[in-house]
């Protein structure tokens, strides 16, 4: 890509993120979800990553993530206000129970009470009250600190300005949702999309008299900092609210068991369409307080409590176009792009269509009136077609059955098992022949889990693949470093820090050498079976001249559909180019044997934090040079977590909750020294 052009696209990246931010801070309207979001951010910074003559004072390398609003003073919570776990799905609620049953050494037996309580769609404030009084309100804020919204909040006259009740708190800090009903959003929906933005924006209000204005209401359900609180239970709590002047919800309940969760949620899901306020599922909290300190924080959010999100949010677009896009191993991914939709307050213009054989069932054609479903973090989707609304000149869509890139023939795999063909289509081409297929490869060939060659991302690899000066893997190693010298955002420094990655990255071990090659199905664990079987690149290389590949079927792990693989990527001719010159530039050492009888036998490990005076790949190979097992994530299959140096909360906290062995660095390079 031409630096010009570069630049156009950082500079229509930094526009847009200025736009999400005033729409948000200013007007109170999300645009796009947190997610989306945070992938603008992260492309921004990637592409100032990458060419160091992007620089904009708008940008958010140099920007504060969370505005403050200068309105307001920021002020610190006694207590945090933290987020909340979210449940989908019945299997979610099991899974929290049994943690908790797990953390306080229950018994499946034991009964949990729950205090079910529906999430109103608003804006979380904490009001402080000293002997009665209400002293200040706090927005939530970033959960530690708040802005000091007092005098908008006295405008609400569902909050009480004074207590007297004998049973009040000396000092306490009431928690809630402010909101407006929809009957009377009806009246302001010319100026804020939601009625949740329009509370938003009222609570924010430099005059209070104009928040006064606004039929604004609050329902309290917790409390944060509290002196002197006698009650033992969240649902005598809320009894409490009521006595104390404050709303509650008339839907809060107490429950027992996850199934009688799932029947309450099924419930007032189907109830919610006829309130005259939003909410988005239900919070079930431990209700018993004693439990609720045992059980304590895991990260940013309460073991004791989870919130069970309703259905997703749908609206109704019409298809503009329906696109083709292609991935590394060929698969092609219909994308159908919308008209902007607001969906649950995020502006949705594509929507995934999965595969040809879904767009053949719902028939969806170009100019077609949708059904579009979002829920939670899924990506969007088409649910159905208003077939009545067709138009009469509207056509079937055909799947393409040549590749959009290359031109190939596409296919459907034939899966021998299921005696069915594969929903997805893929182009035909195995090796380099189809561009989009091929800048993919090397974006693979690159990735940390493959050569891991350091500074060299996947932007570079799309920018010097547009200048001619990539196409192949091999070309990586035979770069003309004078002429990149000259490309804007490169210099002398830059340049030396590419090629000393390039030259470390040629030593490479056999295993990731394989899975660098992208060969379909031979993921991470596939080419370790391979590099031990085969044990020399010299073996591996002359797979592609003896007949007798089937004999890697005697690999337990490897059947048919990898063999098959192989046997495909050593036909193609350019893929034999590749690995001819590959061959001549990298330096692939044996495969060490590993040791099965080792001292780390049949145990697993993770690894958390930096490591001194050891890499993490060293770490994983001694590991498994020791028998041991690698896992990718905290499960209960996982028998000790290593501890580094600034590791993450969040996975000490899920191994303490699933009661896994946490270890130093140096009890584990005990283990490593101890004899069989």
């Amino acid at each position: 890509m031409k630096d010009s052009l570069i630049k156009k696209e950082y500079s229509r990246k930094i526009k847009l993120f200025q736009k999400y931010n005033r729409e948000y801070y200013n007007n109170n309207t999300s645009l796009i979800s947190d997610q989306e979001f945070d992938l603008l951010k992260n492309e921004i910074l990637d592409l100032e990553k990458s060419y160091s003559f992007l620089k904009n004072k708008n940008s958010p390398s140099l920007s504060i993530g969370s505005i403050p609003s200068k309105n307001f003073k920021k002020v610190k919570h006694r207590v945090p206000m933290l987020s909340l776990g979210n449940a989908f799905n019945e299997t979610d609620l099991i899974n929290f129970e049994k943690k908790i049953l797990n953390f306080l050494s229950l018994g499946k037996s034991e009964e949990i009470v729950y205090s079910a309580e529906p999430k109103i769609d608003g804006i979380s404030a904490s009001l402080l009250y000293k002997d009665g009084v209400f002293v200040q309100g706090l927005s939530r804020g970033n959960g530690v600190e708040g802005e000091d919204i007092t005098k908008n909040l006295k405008t609400i006259s569902d909050i009480p300005k004074k207590i007297l009740a004998e049973n009040f708190p000396k000092s306490i800090d009431i928690r809630g949702e402010v909101f407006i009903k929809n009957s009377d959003f009806k009246l302001m929906k010319d100026k804020f999309s939601n009625p949740r933005n329009a509370a938003s924006g009222s609570l924010r209000q430099k005059d209070p008299n104009i928040t006064k204005k606004i039929p604004l209401k609050f329902i309290a359900y917790t409390f944060g900092y509290a002196e002197n609180l006698t009650i033992s239970s969240q649902s005598d709590f809320l009894k409490n609210l009521k006595s104390w002047g404050f709303q509650t919800n008339k839907f809060n309940k107490k429950i027992i068991s996850t199934k009688n969760l799932v029947s309450y949620h099924k419930e007032l899901d189907e109830k919610r369409k006829e309130l005259d306020f939003d909410i988005d599922g239900i919070v079930y909290k431990v209700n018993d307080f004693n439990l609720q300190k045992r059980l304590g924080f895991a990260a940013n959010a309460p073991r004791w409590a989870i919130a069970h999100k309703f259905s997703a949010n749908s609206s109704i677009s019409e298809i503009i176009n329906i696109e083709i896009q292609i991935g590394r191993t060929g698969a092609l991914t219909p994308v159908a792009k919308i008209k902007p939709v607001n969906i649950g307050g995020v502006i949705v213009s594509n929507a995934t269509l999965h595969n040809e054989d879904e767009i053949n069932r719902k028939d969806i054609r170009v100019g077609d009136i949708v059904t579009v479903e979002r829920a939670g973090d899924v990506i969007p989707h088409v649910i159905s077609v208003d077939q009545k609304k067709r138009k009469i000149n509207s056509k079937k869509f055909f799947f393409p059955k040549k590749c959009p890139s290359c031109g190939s023939k596409t296919v459907k795999d034939f899966n021998e098992q299921t005696k069915k063909f594969d929903a997805v289509r893929r182009c035909a081409s195995e090796g380099y022949d189809c561009e989009k297929i091929a800048v993919e490869k090397i974006k693979h060939f690159i990735s940390k889990e493959a050569l891991n060659i350091d500074g060299f991302g996947k932007r570079i690899v799309e920018n010097f693949w547009s200048l001619k000066i990539l196409r192949f893997p091999q070309d990586i190693f035979q770069l003309n470093y004078k002429k990149i010298e000259n490309l804007e955002g490169w210099g002398d420094l830059s340049v030396n820090n590419l090629k000393n990655s390039i030259n470390k990255s040629k030593k490479v071990s056999l295993d990731r050498f394989i899975y660098a090659l992208g060969i379909r199905h031979i993921g991470q664990e596939n080419a370790k079976l391979l590099a031990q079987h085969l044990k020399t690149a010299d073996n591996f290389f002359k797979l592609s001249k003896t007949k007798d590949v089937k004999t890697l079927l005697n690999i337990d792990g490897i059947g048919e559909t990898q063999i098959k693989s192989i046997v495909n990527f050593f036909s193609n001719k350019i893929n034999l180019e590749v690995l001819y010159e590959l061959k001549k530039v990298l330096n692939i050492p044996n495969a060490e044997i590993i040791n099965r009888s080792g001292v780390l036998k049949n145990k697993t490990f993770m690894l958390t934090g930096k490591l001194k005076g050891i890499s993490r790949a060293e770490a994983k190979s001694l590991i498994e040079k020791n028998s041991g097992k690698i896992l990718s994530n905290v499960n209960r299959k996982l028998d000790y977590l290593i501890v580094g140096d600034k590791p993450t909360i969040k996975k000490i906290n899920t191994a303490k909750e699933l009661n896994i062995t946490t270890i130093t660095q140096n009890e584990w390079i005990k283990m490593l020294n101890k004899t069989s």
